[in-house]
């Protein structure tokens, strides 16, 4: 890979391929299949005319991306050039070898890790974590937030009937006590005819759905990880009073405030069940937001955004989503992928990938004064980035998940034990995993 420039226009970045006689490839990209994809082929395009290069892309559905592609990188397949991979992989993509290491990379490009958000760069590219070892550039921010019905909020009458119910005025709301309450107020409530619920929440069993959702809410009361001073030391920090609080408060809201047939919910049901003016309220990722904004139910001021609640003690976070891209050990291509991610990095494709609903992690895009007026949800984006965490990004990532899925789902939707039980057969089952590992 040549090093020696890095293109500050399209006619610059042509001129120089050509110069270097760089060979013509065909590169495969491979990520979730969702509108930024979508978004991402069209940004592509710019690519493809400046380096000669033909990009092909798949995409797969998010309930079936990791099992797809976790087993195509874990046989060593050659299918994927470039992956965008969901930020927990890291870890595996790191010691399974199956990502190129891009620190040298970035050095001799002029790519520095410190232009990007810092949460992205620790969520997405560093493993181990806290140490600078790259291998992926931040290619997608990703948060869960929730979005609430503006225009239902603001009716008079409906202010009035809450304010007659509560005691207090319907606003926006702070914490998960009052997000509660609002939920409850709006559950079978009739609004145009038409009965709607209070929340739509994560309860998918079959892939991260309901782990997401959980996580989301228990950071806010709590939960930890393990024990910040002894790593993997699970007790007492899993299954904090405060973490059982956040999980009996989760089941609690899913039985109050959910539509009917809520039991098995991500992404795309939350997304479903918000356009068509189902609930008041939803969480979901932050990628959803670019594509009420143009919805025509939902749409043009109807919708409002909401940076993740606080819990009972005034702690504010929220669970990271987004990506990383990066360059598949197994692929023959190496050199062309890594000029996709050297043409991706640059500034003005990275503001350019921003207004087409991308949502960029590079700090003079989303740092720009410009940048909290150029969306009505880019506020909420950048005050949720402050706020992350990140579920395990270890090696033994898809065990720790698929023991976390279980555990929620049956206390949360099926109604089995308590939380305090759930939680403390997950310290057991994560303890198991990591004494596999070698770690414990």
């Amino acid at each position: 890979m040549k090093s020696h420039y890095l293109a500050a226009t399209a006619a610059a970045c042509l001129t120089l391929s050509m110069t270097q006689g760089a060979q013509a490839e065909d590169l495969t990209l491979c990520w979730a299949a969702w509108d930024p994809a979508n978004a991402l082929v069209e940004l592509s395009k710019e690519f493809e005319a400046q380096s000669g290069h033909k990009m092909t892309f798949e995409f797969v559905p998010w309930t079936n991306f990791a099992d797809r592609m976790l087993n195509e990188l874990n046989s060593g397949g050659k299918l994927c050039d470039l992956m965008i991979g969901d930020s927990q992989w890291i870890g595996a993509g790191a010691e399974s070898g199956h990502y190129i290491k891009l620190n040298d990379f970035f050095d001799a490009n002029g790519i520095s890790m410190s232009d990007f958000v810092p949460a992205t760069v620790t969520g997405y590219s560093e493993w181990p974590k806290g140490t600078p070892n790259y291998w992926a550039l931040p290619a997608f921010g990703d948060v869960v937030g929730w979005t609430y019905r503006k225009d239902w909020f603001a009716r008079p009458e409906i202010q009035a009937a809450f304010k007659e119910k509560t005691g207090r005025d319907l606003t926006p709301p702070a914490t998960f006590a009052e997000l509660k309450e609002v939920a409850e107020f709006f559950q079978g409530r009739e609004i145009d005819g038409k009965t709607v619920y209070g929340a739509s929440i994560y309860t998918e069993r079959g892939s991260e759905g309901i782990t997401m959702g959980v996580m989301d809410v228990l950071y806010s009361f709590g939960f930890k990880y393990d024990n910040p001073d002894k790593p993997y030391d699970m007790e007492g920090f899993v299954n904090s009073p405060g973490a059982v609080e956040g999980l009996e408060f989760y089941k609690a809201l899913y039985d109050c405030c959910t539509p009917p047939g809520a039991s098995n919910s991500y992404m795309g049901e939350g997304i479903d069940a918000y356009k068509s003016g189902q609930v008041a309220l939803q969480m979901n990722f932050a990628f959803t937001w670019p594509g009420f904004e143009v919805d025509p139910n939902v749409g043009g001021g109807k919708t409002g955004y909401l940076v993740n609640p606080a819990g009972p003690t005034g702690e504010r976070f929220a669970q990271l989503g987004g990506q990383g891209i990066s360059v598949v050990s197994y692929s023959e291509k190496q050199d062309a992928a890594l000029e996709y991610i050297k043409w991706f990095a640059q500034p003005e494709v990275q503001q350019k990938w921003w207004s087409m609903g991308g949502f960029s992690a590079l700090r003079s895009v989303v740092e720009d004064p410009a940048f909290a007026a150029s969306q009505p949800y880019a506020q909420t984006y950048l005050d949720s980035m402050a706020i992350v965490k990140d579920f395990w990004a270890e090696p033994a990532y898809a065990s720790l998940l698929q023991a976390s899925q279980k555990r929620f789902h049956d206390y949360v939707v099926a109604g089995e034990g308590t939380a305090k039980e759930a939680l403390d057969g997950l310290v057991q089952d994560w303890t198991e995993v990591f004494q596999d590992e070698g770690k414990l």
